[in-house]
Formats: structure tokens, C-alpha cells, sequence
């Protein structure tokens, strides 16, 4: 017993420790989106349902001993990938699909060994049941999952903020080769334990009905419900603030938690409870999908995710077989999990023109109560087809809303962009990323090349254009978004923007005139950013701006040392950074602070919020930039040194690299 379950609590926990440690690790390399996450996550339920359908098949088609021979070879030949790092030729150029380049690089760098891991759980119960006929093997998957929680837990608390992603990787693959010999030597046990050479379809096992198809429908649609609110709501969640682990993480928690509770024992699944719960919070979430008020949105979204999924794995653990059909039963739920993870991973990117897969996972939830309470009294039917047609028109309200005012609507792998234009009191078109407006114009002839938004005049943008030398000036921007900051531009000027959402730039030139209409020349690079520079020759800018937002997310990898070693090999002597650093929940300032610091410059804050009549500049939008330089003179001129602040950074405060982050400290 305690061989089958230290191998199973370890290849668990290794198995959810890779997941972040892996995608920390590639997330700066495409854009530090939340798309990366959803990505990863497809390949995680597609490497996992691999792993239960080897497990499916070796266990009824194999003899023990060819079973177990076959198991040793592969996780002899595991071992040569190791240590998992990442090759840096995985790396985009700008031009590709992002998806399948992802896809990619997890096969090569982690396959193989994921593949070993996810086999573990559902085939070491096989040898388990096999071996102990009278033991009942389903606790064992409730240790699995134990060990799963316990390594995501782990990781934002005693893993991530102390120690790097390399350490990281060397330390998870010498675990992993300990796991090896655990696993090899529960194999060897096993098939020696089996006996003579007798196939296990042959082999005497209680007497049980096969479970039917249908059934075997239930199982898949109830685990792919779960996992399509998990990718929903974690998406609502980090395309608002910030696309790392630590918030990947608390969603993940929370639905590993729940299989944990319903496959340790009925008791934890009670289900009129539960059943009441979903009833309630499936309307609310979905009245509340459109809202932006995350202090309320998160823990209500995390409690209904729980709730849900409570409901869907306790449901799908009162229709389990029995052990005799147990790996059928962990492939189907297995499939379910990949459907889930693709229709949102890579079905909703593609197909959906905004961020609507969050109600549709609440309607078909709420769907899935109305079938399981079909046989129970009928005004328990009738409640929860009450509870379909209230999320369904909750849902419909957030779609609707999101389409509310837009002249374009149009997404993929990188976010939702919105055109919305207003007229009163003048006519304003803006660009909105997820769901905050990112620049915009005035469409009136007269005043489509002023500054507006929160690249107005008086903003930290505006002052340090004002205080520049009266000299052509070559600009870089991270991030193109509608081109306001062009409206800066003049005679002689040169604007090389940087954009890896290609739709950016369609949009930019289609709803927007700046491109067209600026004296300055513009140039566009296609592609990350920071990725793109790290590429180039010095381009000598003046001015360097950090502008490359998604919602309310930051890409972390545009604040680290080894960015801002970048950023001054671009810049000329006495150069200009200028860091947008508005954000609703995070605190950007001390960290650009301390990357000045850590090179030997000067920092300074301006808070910009004007309180504009009703008029040409009405569109001046709130905002806080961060501006970085050797030239002090700049930050003397009498724009700047007006409203300057200094920016104070915390006590022990560790500058961010590419190894290292602690969001925990910085969140408002």
C-alpha cells in the first residue's frame, strides 16, 4: 500500500508542480497573455488524456508482465529529456501561430515525461485493484489529487517567490528521476505479483455489467463542464489583472479541491445541498460576467467555480463503476477534461468574437442541473429549468453588453478588440482591449491629430514630449493600440511601433487616421516586443514607451532586469523610458522604480487626472505613467518637476527578473 501510494502522491505532485513552472518559464516568449495559460492547459488535458487512454488500453490488452516491461522502457527513455528547459529557438518570430508553436515546444520539452506522469494515477490503481481484490482503489485518486493541491499551493507560497525558474526546473527533474525508480519498482511488484502470463481480460474479476455508452457520455460531459468553467473563469480572471501563476493557481486549487472531496468519500457531496448552491450562484455569475468590479467578481467567481464544480465531480463520483471498468472510467473523464480545455483554449480564440464562453460554461451548467434533477420531484424540475432560463438570459445580457456600442468586435489568441465611438460631447472613437478603453481620437477633422485619452497634455506622455529638444526625434512605442500617442508626432519624426497582435494593427489603420494622417513616419514591427528589440541593432530612440496592455493585464516581462537591459541598449544618451503604469490592482510604480534604481536612474511619477468641462477635451482620460532617465535636466524642466512625485519603494523590495516576481507585493 505504501509503494503504490508514495508513487502516486509524487508522480501527482510533480505532475501539477510542471504546469507553472513550465509556463512561467515560456510566458514572456508570446506577449505574457492569458491565451499562453489556456494554451498550456490544452496541452496539460491532452497529454493527460494520452496518459488515461495508455493506461485504458495496456491494462485490458497487455498481459501484466508485457505491461509492466513496456512501462520500464518508458520511463527509462523519459530520462533523456531531462533537465526541462525550454530551447530558446521555440522563440517567435512574430509571424506565426502562436498555438501550435506552444503546443510545440511542451511536446519536445516535457512530453514524454508528462505523458509517464498522467499515467500514473489510473494505472497504478489498475495494479493496485489487481493486485489487493478487496481494496478499493478510488481513495487512491483522492490522494492524487491531494498531492496535485498541495504542489499548486506550494508553488506561489515557498516555490515561486524564492526561487528561480532555472533552480526550478534542475530540482523538479531530479524529483522526477526519485519518481522513476518508485514507479519501476511498483511495476516490477506488480507483475510478479500477477502471477502466470494471463491476459486481464481472462483474468477472474467480480461479475459487473459493462457501463453503457450513455453512460460513458455522462461521465465525459460532466467532467468537460467543469473544466470549461475552470478555463472560462481563470480567463475572466487574469485577462483583468495580471497572466501568472499565482492567479492560474487559485481557480486550479479550487477544482482539484473538489475532486479530492468527492472521491474521498460520499459525506463531502451532499448533494441537496449543493444542488441549492449551483441553483443560486449560477444566475448570479452570469448577471455579473460583464462586471468589472473585481473585488466583488473574484471571490464570487471563485466560490461559484467551486460550487460547480462540486456539483459536477460529486455527480460524476455517485455514477462511478465498479474497479473492474475503473480506467475506462478515468478516460472518460479524461476526454471530457480535453474537450473542455480545447472548446475554450483553442475553440473560443477562433470562433467567438468576444470573451463569451464564460455564460455559455454557466448555461451549460445550468443545463447539466436541469438533466440530473430529472428524477426528482417535479418542482425540482421546475426550479431548475427556472435556473436555465435565468442564467441564459444573465448570460445573454453580458453577451449583449459586449456588443453594446461597438462598431468592431474581433478577437484571437491575444484578446478581444472593441471599437466603440461616442458622439456627446464630441465625436470620440476609442479602442478597448478586453473589457478598458486603450487610446482612441477625436473624429472631427479639426481635432483628429490632438492628444487625447490618457495620452492627453498634461499626462506623464504629453509633459515629456513638451520637454523634449526641438529636434527631429525618434520614438519607440511597445504596444500600437489605435496610435493615439502619434498625435505627438511632427515633421522629421520617426514612430516605430511594436505590436504582436497583428488585429491591432488592421484595426489601427482601418477605424483609426493617425497612421495615414501623421507628418512623422511611422514604421511597424509585427511581433512581441521586447523580443523584437532583443533582435535588433540599437535603434537609438528617444524616447522608449512601455505601452502594451490587454485589459487590466500586465505582461510581467516587459518589467524585469533583463527588459530593461534591453530598453538602454535602444535608447540614445539621455534617453527617455516612459512606463504606462495605470492599473486598477496592481502597483507598477516600485517596480519600475527599482529597475531605475538597480541602473543608475532617475525615476519620477505623474498622476494625471483632469477634470475636463464638456468639451475637445472631455476624452482626456485619468492616468499614471512612470517616466525613467539618465538626463536629469529632463526631469527639472518645469513641465515635469511640477507635478513629479517620487516614487517610494518597500523595504526589502527585490527587483523582478526574468527568474523572479512577486505580484503578492505590489497588488493594491
Amino acid at each position: 500500500m505504501i509503494l503504490y501510494a508514495s508513487a502516486i502522491f509524487l508522480g501527482a505532485f510533480l505532475l501539477f508542480l510542471v504546469q507553472p513552472i513550465i509556463a512561467k518559464q515560456i510566458l514572456p516568449w508570446f506577449g505574457g497573455s492569458a491565451a499562453v495559460w489556456a494554451t498550456c492547459m490544452v496541452f496539460f488535458q491532452m497529454a493527460l488524456l494520452a496518459g488515461y487512454a495508455y493506461a485504458d488500453f495496456t491494462t485490458r490488452r497487455l498481459t501484466p508482465r508485457r505491461q509492466a516491461m513496456l512501462h520500464l522502457a518508458l520511463l527509462v527513455l523519459s530520462l533523456l529529456v531531462l533537465p526541462i528547459t525550454p530551447d530558446v529557438s521555440w522563440k517567435p518570430a512574430g509571424d506565426d501561430n502562436p498555438s501550435w508553436r506552444i503546443l510545440g515546444l511542451l511536446t519536445l520539452t516535457i512530453g514524454l515525461p508528462y505523458f509517464i506522469l498522467s499515467t500514473t494515477s489510473p494505472l497504478l490503481q489498475a495494479w493496485f485493484a489487481r493486485r489487493f481484490h478487496h481494496a478499493i482503489p478510488y481513495r487512491l485518486f483522492a490522494l492524487s489529487n491531494l498531492a496535485s493541491l498541495l504542489a499548486l499551493l506550494a508553488y506561489p507560497v515557498l516555490i515561486e517567490p524564492w526561487v528561480t525558474t532555472l533552480t526550478q526546473s534542475v530540482t523538479w527533474s531530479v524529483f522526477y528521476g526519485l519518481f522513476v525508480c518508485l514507479c519501476g519498482y511498483a511495476a516490477i511488484a506488480s507483475a510478479r505479483s500477477a502471477g502466470d502470463d494471463v491476459a486481464p481480460a481472462a483474468e477472474s474479476a467480480e461479475v459487473a455489467r459493462a457501463p453503457s455508452f450513455g453512460r460513458q457520455m455522462i461521465w465525459m460531459t460532466l467532467a468537460a463542464t467543469a473544466t470549461f468553467l475552470l478555463l472560462a473563469v481563470t480567463t475572466h480572471i487574469t485577462q483583468n489583472v495580471a497572466s501568472l501563476p499565482f492567479l492560474w493557481i487559485l481557480p486550479l486549487s479550487l477544482y482539484l479541491a473538489t475532486f479530492i472531496l468527492c472521491f474521498d468519500h460520499p459525506r463531502w457531496y451532499r448533494r441537496e445541498v449543493f444542488l441549492l448552491l449551483v441553483a443560486i450562484l449560477l444566475p448570479l455569475m452570469a448577471w455579473y460576467s460583464d462586471s468589472l468590479d473585481l473585488k466583488v467578481v473574484i471571490p464570487m467567481y471563485l466560490g461559484g467555480l467551486f460550487v460547480c464544480c462540486m456539483f459536477c465531480h460529486g455527480e460524476l463520483s455517485q455514477i462511478k463503476p465498479s474497479p473492474r471498468y475503473l480506467t475506462r472510467y478515468y478516460l472518460m473523464i479524461s476526454v471530457g477534461g480535453a474537450v473542455g480545455g480545447l472548446l475554450v483554449g483553442f475553440g473560443a480564440p477562433y470562433l467567438l468574437k468576444g470573451y463569451f464562453e464564460l455564460a455559455i460554461g454557466l448555461v451549460a451548467c445550468a443545463c447539466l442541473l436541469l438533466y440530473r434533477t430529472y428524477r426528482l420531484a417535479w418542482w425540482a424540475m421546475i426550479g431548475a429549468a427556472g435556473v436555465v432560463g435565468a442564467t441564459a438570459w444573465g448570460g445573454g445580457k453580458a453577451v449583449e453588453h459586449q456588443f453594446a456600442d461597438s462598431r468592431v468586435m474581433m478577437r484571437n489568441f491575444y484578446s478581444v478588440l472593441k471599437v466603440r465611438e461616442f458622439t456627446d460631447p464630441v465625436t470620440f472613437r476609442s479602442l478597448v482591449h478586453g473589457g478598458i478603453m486603450h487610446g482612441g481620437q477625436l473624429m472631427d477633422p479639426q481635432h483628429r491629430l490632438r492628444a487625447s485619452s490618457y495620452f492627453g497634455y498634461t499626462s506623464g506622455y504629453g509633459r515629456t514630449f513638451a520637454s523634449l529638444p526641438d529636434t527631429p526625434r525618434k520614438v519607440g512605442v511597445i504596444g500600437l493600440g489605435a496610435g493615439s500617442v502619434i498625435a505627438y508626432a511632427r515633421k522629421g519624426d520617426t514612430f516605430r511601433f511594436y505590436e504582436i497582435n497583428p488585429q491591432v494593427v488592421e484595426v489601427a489603420r482601418r477605424e483609426f487616421t493617425f497612421m495615414d494622417e501623421s507628418p512623422a513616419k511611422i514604421e511597424v514591427v509585427l511581433g512581441d516586443g521586447r523580443l523584437s528589440l532583443e533582435r535588433e541593432s540599437s535603434q537609438q530612440f528617444d524616447v522608449l514607451a512601455m505601452d502594451a496592455f490587454s485589459g487590466d493585464s500586465i505582461p510581467m516581462h516587459l518589467l524585469t532586469r533583463e527588459a530593461m537591459q534591453i530598453y538602454l541598449r535602444h535608447l540614445k544618451p539621455g534617453g527617455v523610458l516612459v512606463f504606462q503604469a495605470t492599473n486598477r490592482f496592481i502597483n507598477i510604480a516600485p517596480i519600475v522604480a527599482s529597475l531605475a534604481n538597480e541602473f543608475g536612474l532617475a525615476s519620477v511619477l505623474v498622476s494625471d487626472w483632469p477634470d475636463s468641462e464638456k468639451g475637445v477635451d472631455y476624452w482626456a482620460s485619468g492616468t499614471d505613467q512612470v517616466i525613467v532617465t539618465s538626463n536629469k535636466a529632463l526631469l527639472q524642466s518645469e513641465k515635469i518637476r511640477s507635478v513629479a512625485t517620487e516614487i517610494t519603494i518597500p523595504a526589502g523590495f527585490r527587483v523582478w527578473t526574468d527568474d523572479f516576481n512577486n505580484l503578492v507585493r505590489v497588488l493594491k
